[in-house]
């Protein structure tokens, strides 16, 4: 299994992004239910919540899982 995270940009002149995206991908020697331990492992602990999951012709899965991305602001000013 194969795990790409986009995470979210942030800086100055950045456009602000409410989700990053995780993509499981699964190879079809792996089995299912080892697959779907995965996504649930990923969604309780890691707060993902499952977008879209695809099957592709030969057996191959991805899951595309996002969440959402907490902006913490300053709000105590030290000068």
């Amino acid at each position: 299994m194969r795990e790409t995270l986009k995470p979210a940009s942030s800086g100055h002149g950045t456009p602000q992004r409410q989700y990053e995206y995780l993509t499981l991908t699964v190879s079809p020697g792996e089995s299912v239910p080892n697959a779907y331990q995965r996504v649930r492992e990923h969604a309780e602990y890691g707060k993902w919540e499952l977008e879209r999951s695809t099957l592709y012709m030969g057996g191959e899965r991805k899951y595309l899982m996002r969440r959402r991305v907490l902006r913490v602001e300053r709000t105590l000013d030290l000068f």
